[in-house]
């Protein structure tokens, strides 16, 4: 299934909830914000964004609802005054912001609901949904996974990046059972020597060059063989 599809699919459930809060009658317009990047570094993701709702608005054909876009330039204090317009013109559900950082001071206005397209869930608002496929959803399926092939003694490497707490909290929220956590550089020159040290390389390669002189020093039959 085409993201484009998903987001039709995501719109119509959204405007099912909508209808359902509102009670709207059949003549009465459902106000409903789209806040993107329409400018800037990310406005290609935000027109693309705008696109799929003017297609989505399309498959749907009802006339009682009315999308209004606005820009948010990819930073939270423009969601935050873009979102107050909306506000102010009677919109009481939005769709976006596209990032977390975006979602930062939207609690100011605790009357709106954002459904936020970030797969984040740390720091958001109470009024802000995660509408993407988070952390959390995404542990769940691997703990559903291990479970099901009941594999045991896991070990979780996690990236030293930004997404890391988010990753940390997902563990401890699905209660997935590990053996060991690795916390892991991306810098390929550190990585080798961490992979080094959480496979015991070292000692691995020490045990076996001892096995190898133990068989060469025993008068084991045929040796040559078993050591090569």
């Amino acid at each position: 299934m085409t993201m484009k599809k998903l987001y039709i699919i995501f719109l119509k459930i959204l405007l099912i909830i909508v209808f359902s809060n509102h009670k709207a009658i059949s003549e009465e317009k459902i106000k409903i914000g789209l806040i993107v990047p329409l400018s800037g570094e990310y406005s290609y993701i935000g027109n693309s964004i705008l696109k799929s709702t003017r297609m989505a608005l399309n498959k749907i054909n009802d006339d009682r609802i009315m999308i209004i876009p606005k820009d948010t330039k990819a930073n939270p204090i423009d969601a935050l005054k873009v979102s107050n317009e909306l506000y102010n013109n009677g919109v009481k559900t939005i769709i976006g912001p596209v990032f977390n950082e975006s979602n930062k001071y939207l609690d100011e206005l605790n009357e709106v609901t954002f459904l936020s397209f970030t797969n984040k869930i740390r720091n958001n608002p109470n009024n802000v949904i995660s509408a993407g496929v988070n952390a959390i959803s995404q542990i769940n399926t691997i703990k559903k996974y291990l479970s099901e092939n009941n594999l045991k003694n896991t070990i979780f490497l996690i990236p030293e990046t930004d997404y890391k707490k988010e990753i940390e909290i997902a563990i401890k929220k699905s209660n997935l059972i590990l053996k060991e956590k690795f916390i892991y550089n991306k810098d390929p020159t550190l990585l080798t020597k961490q992979i080094e040290d959480l496979t015991r390389y070292q000692q691995r390669k020490q045990n076996l060059e001892n096995e190898i002189k133990r068989i060469e020093n025993s008068n084991t039959f045929n040796k040559k063989k078993k050591i090569y």
